[in-house]
């Protein structure tokens, strides 16, 4: 699978950590950042999104402090649908229900070894379709 990454400088560490460890049997297309410098979140999302938009990218990670801000900024572009997973049960359900294409982690909320589950969990789950099939295409007809 082809999975576009992104950070901001409050994940980095993160992001180094799931590309060496879950991602590994992956294909990475790693959009920054590297440093502990500061970069504003939206316009790494806009990377991330641009890539599972186009099909570069099968599906996306965006790491924040909270996530939240990634999630914010992602989820502004038509055919991305960003969610925000603190916990592995909802990761699931992102995939499960709601075919999520970009993870959002935040840093600065879960653990690594937690944060290493919820990318396992998410990656690993595919899509349930029937009625949630309706309900997705419901929230794509929204943002045109």
């Amino acid at each position: 699978m082809r999975i576009a990454i992104g950070c901001d400088h409050a994940g980095v560490e993160l992001k180094r950590l799931l590309i060496s460890s879950v991602l590994s049997a992956h294909n990475v297309i790693d959009v920054g950042i590297d440093c502990m410098g500061l970069v504003d979140y939206p316009d790494v999302a806009k990377q991330v999104a641009d890539k599972v938009i186009t099909l570069d990218a099968d599906r996306g990670i965006l790491i924040c402090g909270t996530g939240i801000g990634m999630a914010m900024a992602a989820g502004r572009f038509s055919g991305v649908r960003a969610a925000t997973c603190n916990d592995i049960y909802s990761a699931e359900m992102s995939r499960r229900h709601n075919d999520a294409n970009i993870l959002c982690l935040g840093a600065r909320v879960v653990g690594v070894g937690v944060a290493e589950g919820i990318a396992r969990m998410w990656l690993s789950t595919p899509f349930d379709g029937g009625r949630h099939k309706n309900r997705v295409s419901k929230i794509e007809q929204n943002l045109e």
